[in-house]
């Protein structure tokens, strides 16, 4: 637990030696502060090679052709791009720009796959005309493409996007079914020039058991794409393999549990008593599981080793019979421990009702998914001027925007060594998804710079040069 600042039910991040080390730093930090602005998303990428190790080894155990793309969603610098590909993983992108920016980057054509749940025709041409293969959801991207492709006398090289068809995994916008899938492509005009290079499927959640029923379904998919003469090569599991922010399960348990005992107009624990939709005190959907006991690795292999049905084979060994390798498209887990967001304090007040608050100069999209609230404890860094006294026993962080709902996080923290305008406070762990998926620009306020670690120094990160 950190003795500056905690949780007034701690959840106490896990810190890479990196970020120990930055956070540990207050002339530092306030030097990226003062060189880029509050917020500043801070990356250091090593860790990237120990979570895509992690997954290989658990793919080599069961001897299967696999290959990982990172979601290039999750995080939009391009020192993350660089990253992964020295990491040899592929890029899977969701717009045009992210499609730009890695051709640009040099990564390769067969190394990229478009994913975006909307293709506008700008998009599905550079992916024709690059070679790039387009994961299609619908019938209506299918007859763009096609009639994209064959404007430019072009190959069209797709995946199709699979809806899976089974009672223990709920309904999805993602994809058609598999027996519609089939019949577009039995229904399609003589001569398209249509590749049909694999199956891809996105599924909600973070059940191994539910990929490994869509791997399942998939294959049996492509058994009849090469019974009508396709040669698809790969089944695409897409994302949702989990990670853990917290080492503390114990923590976790307590944190909901505390909650659950929270009368409606006590504020002890979170901001007007949000239950952040728990029940009973059992997290909600609505809140990322920022502790998992199964990540990474020790998923993968659970996924590999389940037998889907009596008398079929396990997962691994069915992929490896068939010939076809296994993709996914990770960017949270791949991202963990590579960023941390650092912001400065700007002013301590007091609601009218006498509620503590510490105001800082960041907004609540910048530290946020479309997860109800970021349930880490961020860590607090000394590095106000000398003549600003720190005072403050317990306060809620509120953000820039001129909302009263403006908080930065709903939980309610603890400052026993006080706080003053002009320190700075770190959220750890934020390089996945956190610092970037929503990221909103509103009241024309900036966005947050990027920083990346580049052997030597804190360097810009080129993203910061692009018009969009």
């Amino acid at each position: 637990m950190n003795e500056k600042m905690y949780g007034t039910a701690p959840l106490t991040a896990r810190l890479e030696p990196w970020m120990e080390e930055l956070v540990g730093n207050p002339t530092l930090c306030k030097e990226l502060i003062d060189a880029h602005g509050s917020p500043v998303n801070v990356h250091e990428y090593g860790a990237m090679g120990r979570n895509v190790s992690e997954l290989r080894t658990a793919a080599v155990a069961h001897q299967i052709d696999f290959q990982i793309y990172f979601a290039r969603k999750a995080n939009k610098t391009l020192g993350a791009i660089d990253r992964a590909v020295r990491e040899g993983c592929g890029v899977d992108v969701a717009s045009l720009n992210e499609l730009r920016q890695c051709l640009d980057r040099g990564v390769p054509a067969d190394r990229i796959i478009v994913s975006a749940a909307v293709k506008p025709k700008a998009l599905l041409h550079l992916a024709i005309t690059s070679g790039v293969t387009i994961s299609l959801d619908n019938e209506d991207e299918l007859r763009d493409s096609i009639a994209l492709a064959d404007d430019k006398g072009g190959q069209l090289t797709v995946a199709l996007r699979l809806a899976i068809d089974h009672p223990a995994i709920p309904p999805t916008r993602f994809g058609l079914p598999a027996s519609r899938w089939l019949q577009i492509l039995s229904d399609a005009e003589p001569g398209s020039a249509i590749e049909v290079a694999g199956i891809h499927f996105h599924l909600n959640g973070y059940d191994a058991h539910a990929r490994s029923l869509g791997i399942h379904e998939a294959l049996h998919v492509i058994e009849q794409l090469r019974i009508m003469g396709h040669e698809p090569s790969f089944v695409d599991m897409g994302g949702g393999i989990p990670m853990s922010y917290l080492d503390s399960a114990e923590q976790w348990k307590d944190f909901w549990a505390r909650l659950a005992l929270l009368p409606d107009d006590d504020e002890s624990l979170t901001w007007k008593s949000d239950r952040l939709g728990a029940s009973g005190g059992i997290p909600g959907s609505a809140v990322y599981p920022y502790y998992q006991g199964l990540i990474r690795g020790a998923w993968l292999e659970q996924v590999l080793a389940y037998v889907p049905e009596p008398g079929s084979k396990a997962i691994g060994s069915a992929l490896l019979d068939a010939q076809i390798q296994l993709r996914c498209e990770p960017g949270r887990s791949l991202m963990d421990g590579c960023g941390l967001t650092l912001s400065e304090v700007a002013f301590k007040k007091k609601r009218s009702d006498g509620v503590p608050l510490v105001g800082l100069h960041m907004n609540r999209t910048q530290c946020r998914s479309t997860s109800a609230d970021f349930l880490l404890d961020p860590v607090l860094v000394h590095a106000a001027p000398s003549n600003r006294k720190r005072t403050f026993d317990s306060a809620f962080l509120v953000g820039a925007y001129c909302i009263e709902e403006e908080l930065l996080l709903r939980r309610r923290f603890e400052f026993p060594a006080g706080v003053a305008a002009g320190d700075l406070i770190a959220f750890p762990n934020t390089a996945g998804y956190l610092m970037h998926i929503v990221e909103s620009a509103s009241h024309q306020l900036p966005l947050a710079a990027n920083v990346l670690w580049d052997g030597y120094e804190w360097v810009a990160d080129d993203i910061d040069q692009m018009r969009l």
